[in-house]
């Protein structure tokens, strides 16, 4: 099974407005997957400037998904459907 990679963007618009909510992925993550999931924070993944005054922030990577308006239950969510 391969490794699964989630990065949280902690550029400042994607932090205010709520990936610094996101800080219980850590320990969730961990309990729940142990080893077959890295979760890290990541400067900016320049993401928001795709989307019109930042209406989608905050985001998080998975894997290659990007998950928009991010929240704990998306990102796990996310997870699991990469460890199908």
């Amino acid at each position: 099974m391969a490794k699964v990679n989630v990065k949280v963007c902690l550029g400042t618009t994607c932090f205010v407005m709520g990936s610094s909510n996101l800080q219980e992925l850590l320990d969730l993550v961990q309990k729940k997957y142990g080893e077959d999931v890295s979760v890290s924070g990541s400067p900016c993944l320049g993401l928001c400037s795709i989307d019109w005054e930042f209406s989608k922030a905050p985001y998080v990577k998975v894997n290659d998904e990007i998950i928009k308006e991010a929240t704990v239950e998306k990102v796990i969510a996310a997870i699991d459907r990469e460890l199908k």
